[in-house]
Order: C-alpha cells, then structure tokens, then sequence
C-alpha cells in the first residue's frame, strides 16, 4: 500500500530475517539504515547490525539505472536487496519491506521478543507516477502540537508521501515564530475561546486556544521529514486570511476604514473581512516574516495564500484606492494580483517559487509560479494552459474535512459525502488537458482543514483511511477511475487497518464512527447531491 508497479513471487516458501540478520548501508544509504535501526529493529527486537559480508543480511544500495524515487526489492533469499535509483528510492523499498513483515514491524516495541520474521519470497519494483504526493495540515484552526507533526511525517513516509504543506497562519492563529515581529506568538497566536462545530453552531468552547513552532521546532520538524524524503512547504497567508497578524500589529489592516486596534485574533470561522492594507510598510513587514521562513524552510516552493481576499475594505478605503490609482489598475481584484506579484517577483530574486490557491491566476502570474487548484478543475485546466505547474487538490474529491458518509452519526459533517471509494476513483490529471498541458500537473495532495477537528484524534478520523487511497492515487498509476478495482483496494485494505491499529491511528472503521468518534448535536455544514465533475 500504494500497490506497486511490478510484484511477482519468485519461489515458494519465505525468507527469514533474525537476531544474526545484518544490515548493510551501501554508500547513499545511511539514513535509510539509521531509520530501519529505529523503526523495524526498534518494533522487531532486531539489532540489525552493520556487516558488508555474508548471506543472512539486507543490503541498502543506490543503483542508478533505477528511477531517482524507484525502487527494486528482492526477497528470494539472501541477502536481501533494497535498491533505488536514489536515497528516496531506497528509504520507499524500505516502506515496503517494513510492510511485508507485518503490521507488527509497525510497533514501538517488540510484542513476543525472540520470534522469528519472514519475508515473502518477492520482487518489487515500483516507482511513482507524481513527483508531488502530498498532504496539507492546518493547524492554524486547530494547533497541532509538534509532536503530533512528527507523527504525522511518520504516517506520510509510511504511505510513501513526499510533500508537507504546512498551513501556519490564518485569521485564527499564526504558528510560527518570527523573531523580529514577537508579538506574532505573543498575541496572534492564541485566540480567547472557539467556536464549535460550524459557524453557525450555538456551541463554544469558553477557553483559550492556541501555541506555536519556535523556530527551533521548525528547524526540528524540517530536520525530520528530511529523513524520511519529505519536504515541508511552508503556507503563509496573504493578503486575505491575516486577522490574527492584524490583531497582533494593527498598522497591517485598513486603519482608514476600520478601528484595527481593536481586533482580536478571530474567534470563529468563515472568511474574514480583514485583510492586510495595500501599503509598502505591509509589504515590508511580509518581506521580515519571509526572510526568517526562508531560513527555516528550504524547499523550493513557498505558499503565500492568496485565496478568499474580501476586497470590501478596499473598496472603502481612500489608501486602497489611492494605491489603486498610482499602480494603474483596473479595480481591486488587479489590487491583489499587484500583491501577489510583488512577492512572486521577491521570491523568484531568491531562488525560490511561489505557489498559491487557484486565486493568484486572476490577473496574470509570472512564468515560475504554480497553483494548487481547490475550486474543482478548472483552476488547475487554466494554469496548465498558461504554462503554469499546478497540484491537483479540489474540494469535492480530496478535501478531507468533508464528511465520509450521508448518516447522522458522522461527526460534525461538513461538505459533500466523499467515501474511501470517492477518493480512489479521483483522477489529478483533467481529461481535457493535452498531452504537453499535462505535464505541468506536478502531482496531488489531499487538504485537512481542521476547522471543525479540535484534537488529534479528529484528525485521525477524518484523515484516514481516505489518505492511504490519496496515496495510491498519487503514486500508483492506476487505470481510469471508473476501471480502478477497489475491491482489490479493500481487500488490501483489511490488512492495511492492522498496520495502522499498530500506529496508533483512530481512523474510521468501514462499518462507521465508533460511539468515542461521534459529536451529537454539534451542528456541521452538510452539502447534499453529487459534487460537480468540475
């Protein structure tokens, strides 16, 4: 899981891996065996020591015939072989090594110390259809604590996911430590009490919430996915979806139009009507916050938002129109393509890409930047067409806070009815996309926003399983969705649920939510019908 590209039985019989199992680390490889020790030997009891001779031993090698992220495992005996085309290759067959010796290997320690394990006799090769298989996690509404990130990394490498979008800011809460702008983490990131449920839920939680990443955190959580060939986007927003930055420094709203000084980081949810002013101190200060992030995150593309931008404080604001007037722009939605741009072109004079919700189309972008396509299809189509690099992620097929099934026990139910069935048969690529347009389709990922997903635990449940379908769908290349055959997916699935009851994970059961996972009376907001094709 994701199912491969090529397996085939070689011979009858297993091959047994124990306590005199060594582990060899081909150049290139290191950091694959440093995981195996501590992953596998740590749930296996296995010591797996270092060796470069002899039968009864896995060797890690690089093997550049192979695909960069491809991989070929052979089991037939020994050694045991696990080769990629690069160190990403090699740490993706270790995934699927750790699975064929059973849920157990996913433990933290051994269960029966002393047993014995065995390996089907097998070759794998495999490598994945996208090169961008990802997952987004707010944790601006809901504050995940970092050691619930590490374990999300986890369950990413475990279903060979490569790409974490890291949604830090939003007008409910800002994540992240910026050191020049302290009051970000000392006012903007906790916010007085929460609402629960859907907006219009009667229902709050009367406590503060809130916390954020110090930077050593970050450097801590990009250090991490980096071992296990994950790179971290980093998301932060602008120029919509910014109260909780205004709260904390209230020269960044429209203080000719609104009293910005009274603000507070949004208690609620929905999209707010306070954005930051059209004005070179605001830019200055996102060029302060940029500079820091840039340090911490190394990744190529950084994600600026760019989506939900209610322009009615610039329609009122003198400043707003006055800027307007001096840039030569046609209105206010040429207004935010300005803001937009100033930080594409900032980003590209630093050797990185910008990235944003289909929003930024509107008004032109510059030839680098991409697009993360959320309304349907069609923002996705248009930026193929325009030459732009796009990830495929629309509402209504991987927006994982929608609800899992029409009944009144799923919790808090938001959006349209997506199953697991829903999410395997989603297809990234849109069939009107001409063989050189879809090039550009960097791959998929599926969005957690966790409104409505108070804990952990939520997460779990509104994340799994539809994620290790997500997962196949972006690295397997799988046949039209509606020639996919998901009753082989389900039977794979049932010995997939005893890998993640050994992580710990509280996923949704196939026969429904758990009393423990049920929120009666809390008001959600469900969409009824079929979702639209695009």
């Amino acid at each position: 899981m994701p199912a491969p590209a090529h397996c085939s039985r070689n011979t009858a019989g297993h091959t047994g891996i124990g306590a005199g199992t060594a582990l060899e680390a081909r150049p290139g490889t290191e950091g694959v065996a440093r995981w195996l020790r501590a992953t596998v030997g740590a749930a296996t009891g296995l010591p797996l020591p270092e060796a470069d001779g002899g039968d009864d031993r896995v060797v890690l090698s690089i093997e550049p015939g192979l695909p960069p992220e491809g991989y070929r495992l052979v089991t037939d005996g020994s050694p045991v072989r696990i080769q990629g085309g690069g160190a990403a290759g090699v740490f993706w067959g270790a995934q699927t090594f750790r699975q064929l010796l059973g849920p157990d290997a996913f433990r933290r320690a051994p269960l029966r110390p002393g047993r014995d394990w065995h390996l089907p006799r097998l070759t794998v090769e495999d490598a994945p259809r996208f090169g961008w298989r990802g997952l987004m996690l707010d944790v601006a509404r809901h504050f995940m604590p970092k050691e619930g990130v590490l374990r999300y990394l986890d369950l990413m490498a475990a279903h060979k996911l490569n790409v974490f979008h890291f949604h830090l800011t939003d007008d409910q809460g800002w994540r992240i430590e910026i050191a020049r702008y302290p009051r970000l983490t000392e006012i903007a990131s906790w916010r007085a009490r929460t609402k629960f449920g859907h907006r219009a839920s009667p229902l709050w939680e009367e406590k503060p919430h809130g916390g954020h990443y110090t930077q050593d955190d970050i450097r801590e959580i990009v250090a991490y996915a980096a071992e296990r060939h994950i790179t971290v986007v980093p998301e932060i927003d602008v120029p919509g979806h910014s109260q909780a930055a205004i709260a904390a420094y209230p020269e960044l709203g429209n203080t000719d139009v609104v009293d910005t000084s009274a603000l507070t980081v949004w208690d609620n949810w929905g999209i707010s009507e306070n954005v930051l002013a059209p004005a070179d101190t605001t830019l200055r200060f996102y060029e302060g916050v940029f500079e820091e992030v840039l340090e911490l995150f190394p990744s190529e593309f950084v994600h600026i938002g760019g989506d939900e931008c209610r322009k009615d404080q610039w329609r009122r604001s003198p400043a707003a129109k006055n800027r307007i007037a001096e840039l030569g722009l046609a209105g206010e939605d040429e207004l935010q393509s300005w803001f937009i741009g100033h930080f594409d072109s900032w980003l590209a004079a630093r050797g990185r890409r910008l990235i944003g919700w289909d929003e930024i189309l509107e008004g032109g972008l510059a030839p680098g930047a991409a697009v993360s396509s959320w309304r349907g299809y069609g923002g996705g189509v248009a930026a193929a067409r325009a030459g732009h690099d796009v990830v495929m992620c629309p509402e209504q097929y991987v927006y994982l806070d929608h609800r899992q099934a029409p009944g009144d026990d799923e919790p808090v139910p938001i959006g349209f009815v997506r199953t697991l069935e829903d999410v395997y048969r989603f297809e990234p690529v849109p069939g009107e996309l001409t063989a050189d347009e879809a090039r550009h389709v960097l791959g998929t990922q599926a969005n957690v926003w966790t409104e409505v997903m108070e804990d952990a635990a939520r997460v779990d449940y509104q994340a799994f399983p539809r994620l290790a379908a997500l997962a196949e769908v972006a690295w397997s290349r799988l046949p039209a969705p509606a020639e996919r055959d998901f009753a082989d997916f389900e039977h794979r699935m049932a010995a997939h649920y005893r890998r993640l009851d050994a992580l710990g994970v509280g996923y949704r059961p196939p026969t429904g939510p758990r009393p423990w996972q049920r929120r009666p009376g809390v008001l959600g907001r469900p969409v009824d019908g079929t979702p639209p094709n695009r």
